[in-house]
């Protein structure tokens, strides 16, 4: 990750004012805000501001005007009651704001959240870096054969160096051209004073998918475990994944209780249906049971039973 010399300094004045509040802070999260956390090779993740802590959701769920006197253990039962028995209206009352620096691409498969306000960076006002996510060795990888939507094994040898190659040529081209087109530097400057420049806002339609963008995205914590529930999960795109490991970390920091509450109830956890819990129950009445009279499909009975750890019964 590289941050410019501006965002270095915007980000050192930000961390060097105090306000003076007295509404609940968080003072884990409060070392980590305006704080970049590195993430791919230029993007990163950072805290801009947030709003309430474990504490608000239970005072949401008691309808009370203050904490009380009731003791931590009590809350940490009641909000991991909320979380296993998915109360999500407490969890709206926390909020917080992250500064992400991303990949359009990724950015692209992330806006389909559409549960949180965003304010992305205008390529119709402003000029993107020079800067692209190129895939380390280890992430290049081919196809999937059994997901349309996966990868399969890593790329090696002469195939994923050209890969690379191509990736780095086509996208440096695009940018010399898109910068061509606009006849402007980086910094806005005219390179040739005789000509006028294509507008920005079509200029941009030539950048490649892995260049740079960023934004403001602003989100209440149930959205966020909604959002983290999918792209923390391991299954996730690599790319949008380390994003949300990041913001994870981020949320561990802010509400301690609830994220626990999280990781063991829907980041950890698996749902079964009705089906699936009547086969369990039948096989731990001792009974066997086979896909075949399973009534479940071989897609179904395979997750089943690798959830049940049983591999080798797929």
């Amino acid at each position: 990750m590289t941050l410019t010399a501006e965002q270095t300094q915007e980000i050192e004045a930000a961390r060097g004012v105090r306000h003076e509040t007295r509404r609940p802070t968080v003072p884990a999260l409060e070392d980590m805000l305006f704080t970049a956390t590195p993430v791919l090779d230029h993007g990163f993740v950072r805290v801009v501001d947030y709003m309430g802590d474990d504490a608000a959701i239970v005072q949401a769920a008691r309808v009370s005007y203050g904490r009380g006197t009731r003791a931590v253990s009590e809350d940490r039962g009641l909000i991991r009651y909320l979380m296993r028995h998915r109360h999500s209206t407490p969890f709206e009352m926390c909020e917080i704001k992250y500064h992400v620096k991303l990949p359009i691409f990724v950015a692209r498969q992330w806006i389909r959240h559409r549960t949180a306000n965003v304010n992305e960076y205008s390529a119709r006002y402003s000029i993107l870096d020079r800067e692209f996510y190129i895939p380390s060795p280890d992430q290049l990888s081919a196809q999937s054969a059994v997901n349309r939507q996966g990868r399969g094994a890593v790329l090696e040898g002469a195939e994923a160096a050209r890969v690379l190659d191509l990736l780095r040529e086509d996208a440096t081209r695009n940018y010399d051209h898109y910068v061509e087109m606009l006849n402007e530097d980086e910094q806005g400057q005219k390179l040739d004073p005789g000509r006028q420049g294509l507008a920005r806002e079509l200029g941009r339609m030539n950048l490649t998918l892995n260049a740079y963008t960023q934004w403001y995205w602003k989100t209440d914590l149930h959205n966020l475990f909604h959002f983290l529930s999918l792209r923390a999960d391991a299954h996730a795109q690599y790319e949008i994944r380390v994003y949300a490991e990041a913001m994870m970390a981020s949320v561990e920091a802010w509400v301690p209780i609830a994220a626990g509450a999280f990781r063991d109830y829907r980041l950890g956890a698996v749902t079964l249906s009705a089906q699936m819990l009547g086969l369990v129950q039948r096989m731990l009445a001792g009974e066997a049971v086979g896909q075949a009279e399973s009534g479940l499909s071989k897609r179904e009975w395979r997750e089943l039973m690798q959830v049940l750890g049983r591999g080798d019964d797929a």
